[in-house]
């Protein structure tokens, strides 16, 4: 895939197995316990980030969503979760098994001053196939849909921009973008065994395989963008 030259300036005038290691197998057990000290760190960062702006995305498998937005300059700390349906308080089993309209979801929270929304809108397209429906590399359904939410005009009309300029670009060889735009309404987070996934199990083999690959893949191309540690 072509990476998408476009200038921030010109947007802001514009406006192998799957995630689930096979869900129906998987259960609560399989994952390791984390400790109730380390779910408590989790609360009290989520307390200090309140003076941070949020946006929200889903793009596949949320361990690997993360990941990818935790390298991003200005990104003070991001949550995997579910979002974009309708059922309430949506458990892993649930979604994993299909059995809500929710997507797999992350929230990110970031210093505007650092980092804008078109920024990251570039991040969310640059880091995954936008042009496969329901699916991302090996995870299928529709928990896995490509979708950018947004919260009030000003992000909706960045986000269709965004997509105009691929598609006027041809950066996918003529496929049609199937990236759902969707008004953001609720996010209901993880359980805790989901949150900074890939940093407690590195040698889960889904995590060898599928989701460090595609972290370093976005860091070759989106190096301008990541933190220094990430270099």
């Amino acid at each position: 895939m072509r990476l998408l030259r476009i200038t921030i300036w010109a947007m802001a005038v514009l406006m192998t197995s799957s995630c689930q290691s096979n869900a129906k197998k998987k259960t609560v057990l399989d994952h390791p316990e984390i400790k109730t000290e380390e779910v408590q760190e989790i609360k009290l960062s989520l307390q200090e980030l309140s003076k941070y702006e949020t946006a929200y995305f889903a793009s596949g498998c949320f361990w690997c969503v993360e990941a990818i937005f935790e390298s991003v300059k200005g990104v003070k700390e991001v949550i995997s979760g579910y979002s974009g349906g309708k059922e309430k308080n949506p458990t892993y089993e649930m979604v994993g098994y299909g059995k809500t309209t929710h997507a797999e979801a992350v929230e990110v929270y970031y210093d505007p001053k650092e980092i804008s929304f078109i920024e990251l809108v570039q991040v969310f397209f640059g880091s995954h196939d936008p042009t496969t429906l329901n699916r991302q590399g090996p995870d299928r359904g529709t928990q896995y849909r490509s979708i950018a939410f947004y919260k009030d005009d000003k992000e909706k009309k960045i986000i269709e921009s965004y997509i105009q300029a691929l598609k006027d670009q041809d950066v996918y060889n003529g496929a049609p973008i199937v990236t759902e735009i969707v008004a953001f309404t609720e996010f209901y987070k993880a359980e805790a065994y989901h949150q900074d996934y890939e940093k407690r199990n590195p040698n889960n083999s889904y995590i060898r395989n599928v989701s460090i690959p595609r972290l370093n893949r976005f860091k070759q191309n989106f190096k301008k963008y990541l933190k220094n540690d990430e270099h």
